[in-house]
């Protein structure tokens, strides 16, 4: 169905009412010029995140999903509140779209976009939608709340405490080089075609699924965060890895005015991501540093931690902060020393 059949009042009902509220501080959401949220009984720091997708920048319609889409849009925008130490709770989204997108597409984001936040706990309070000449353009903002205490960003780090990420990193890279790669090969196929003959395409995934869902479908870490506090283990400086670990690690060291010294084998590497990298001849520990889009969470903690910090799932420490005369460097397997450099993830660059 053609969004114009449908009316615009119209498509906005059918997108929105499925949406259920579930925290206590929405007071009111969809259905009225804004939503209502409150702070004051929460006696909470109130967080606010936004981020902006933009087809053939962010996203490419040849081989995502719109649930994929959907469910991708809102997870990054709540791996920042975790970064920072807080809660999702309240999500509002804008999305414009051209005539190639149905009604049904929209139903598709939508429920995406629902899966995600009801996983999280989060509430849909309102957004926006538009006729838009070209393209997809996806805005996203989401509002959470931490304890002062909790709150974590990115310029406390001390010299001698630990560099820990969690995860494994360069999968996402990895998994969009396979997409591209495919892409290539469909095109080639379709030019190849005589007009208007169809073309059944079936892509080369096998064995690579854990690759296409780390770039098609990321996941927020609330997780690490809750068991950090479980344990009692404060973050001096914490940060999402959505540019790449070396952009990442600038960051914290330019906030805290400090170096670091990260060591390469301790970078955590998936099985296939490294087999992956070896099939397109790249070096799997640069895809790690430079790929971005991992979504996971780099942060530092005090020495005295070590221990505690040692025994968390699905956290490695891989390396330590240092005064900033020292620089940001990184120490490869045999020894060698380099300049951690600002490669990261540039929007759009396919490889």
């Amino acid at each position: 169905m053609q969004i114009a059949e449908l009316g615009e009042f119209a498509l906005i009902d059918r997108l929105t009412e499925p949406i259920a509220l579930r925290n206590a501080s929405t007071l009111k959401g969809v259905g009225d010029d804004c939503a209502v949220i409150d702070t004051e009984k929460l006696r909470r720091r109130t967080l606010v995140t936004t981020d902006l997708l933009m087809e053939g920048i962010h996203f490419d319609l040849v081989y995502t999903p719109f649930q994929h889409l959907g469910y991708k849009a809102a997870m990054v925008n709540l791996s920042d509140i975790y970064a920072m130490g807080g809660t999702p709770r309240q999500l509002v989204v804008g999305i414009a779209v051209d005539r190639r997108i149905t009604v049904e597409a929209l139903d598709s984001f939508y429920a995406g976009l629902r899966m995600a936040c009801e996983r999280h706990g989060v509430d849909i309070v309102g957004g926006d939608t538009s006729a838009a000449l070209t393209g997809v353009a996806i805005s996203i903002t989401v509002v959470g709340d931490a304890d002062p205490e909790d709150v974590v960003g990115r310029d406390g780090a001390k010299d001698t405490d630990l560099v820990c990420v969690t995860g494994n990193l360069g999968a996402a890279y990895l998994g969009l080089q396979l997409l591209e790669r495919e892409k290539a090969i469909y095109l080639d196929q379709l030019r190849q075609q005589p007009k208007g003959t169809p073309m059944p395409f079936e892509p080369d995934f096998a064995g690579k699924e854990y690759l296409l869902e780390r770039i098609l479908k990321p996941e927020a870490r609330r997780d690490v965060w809750e068991a950090l506090r479980k344990a009692g283990i404060r973050p001096t400086a914490m940060i999402d890895v959505s540019d790449g670990l070396s952009s990442e690690l600038l960051h914290i060291c330019k906030a805290s005015g400090c170096g670091c010294r990260i060591f390469e084998e301790r970078i955590p590497i998936d099985f296939q991501t490294a087999s992956t990298a070896e099939d397109f001849n790249l070096n799997v520990y640069t895809c790690a540093l430079n790929g971005g889009e991992d979504y996971e969470l780099l942060f530092t903690v005090p020495l005295a931690d070590h221990e505690r910090v040692a025994q968390l799932e699905d956290v490695k420490i891989i390396g330590h902060i240092t005064r900033p005369a020292l620089g940001a460097v990184l120490v490869t397997r045999d020894g060698s020393e380099f300049a951690l450099k600002a490669q990261g993830w540039q929007h759009g660059d396919k490889g």
